[in-house]
């Protein structure tokens, strides 16, 4: 799904080359905005997986184009609905678990 973005900013780990985790980054980037059908999350917490190795590595099936932010688990709260999004029950404030493939490693997923 693709999302635009805010000019709110958030912290993310970022890849912007494929290789080791000691070659990831902390940076500083636009908040995200949802997509029609979409959530956003606000990140409290994040599984570290070994299929998130393989993928900064460019050695998984999933190969985000760079620069991307790895984890593929999250959970934390609803900070903002994309329109029809509630249409499925969700709302701002709702405790929820997300399975994203990657983007996990931020503040917002």
């Amino acid at each position: 799904a693709s999302r635009s973005r805010a000019p709110e900013a958030m912290r993310a780990v970022l890849a912007r080359r494929h290789g080791p985790p000691e070659s990831l980054q902390v940076e500083n980037l636009p908040s995200l905005v949802p997509a029609p059908g979409e959530v956003v999350v606000a990140v409290h917490a994040a599984a570290v997986n070994f299929p998130d190795t393989l993928i900064i590595e460019d050695k998984y099936q999933i190969k985000p184009p760079l620069p991307f932010s790895p984890g593929g688990e999250v959970a934390g709260l609803v900070k903002a609905l994309g329109a029809g999004a509630g249409d499925a029950g969700f709302r701002v404030g709702d405790a929820v678990i997300a399975a994203c493939r990657y983007g996990g490693f931020a503040e917002l997923a």
